[in-house]
């Protein structure tokens, strides 16, 4: 649904939620998020000048929300990094269809822009919310089989 860098950029910006006052250096938040500290570092400077964080030089220095966490929509940490592909003309290149979507396409495009508008009503602060207990919950993307198997 989102690539891995809107998801890199969430996972940043949760560590800074969960952590929020002080500082923490791109080294500190790869280490714990799991990301690779050359990518975070332009992650980050993406996240800074779309206003999100802010950086801060020095021996204490690094990286802190801009404003408070339930001030700051999923969409717009998407949109920093990697915002969400509307479909605006035929994705096949068919000449008659031009701006006009064929139906399958208008479809596609709605959903879309449903994923935004959730987007843009989820807080960071509600990525921090005790889940329910319908989702299954992994420690890792794509270990869910595995750890589900292990609970049986």
């Amino acid at each position: 649904m989102i690539s891995q860098t809107a998801e890199y950029a969430l996972r940043a910006v949760v560590y800074l939620t969960m952590n929020s006052g002080a500082p923490f250096t791109t080294e500190q938040i790869a280490k714990t998020t799991k990301v690779p500290p050359a990518y975070l570092s332009k992650i980050l400077q993406s996240l800074t000048r779309a206003g999100l964080v802010q950086s801060q030089r020095g021996l204490r220095g690094g990286f802190i929300l801009s404003r408070p966490a339930e001030s700051i929509s999923v969409l717009e940490v998407i949109n920093a990094v990697d915002p969400v592909q509307r479909i605006r003309y035929c994705p096949l290149g068919i000449e008659e269809h031009g701006i006009n979507l064929c139906p399958m396409h208008q479809r596609l495009d709605d959903a879309l822009a449903m994923v935004e508008q959730v987007f843009a009503q989820s807080k960071l602060t509600e990525l921090l919310a005790q889940p329910s207990s319908s989702v299954p919950m992994c420690s890792f993307p794509g270990k869910c089989q595995e750890e589900r198997k292990k609970k049986e």
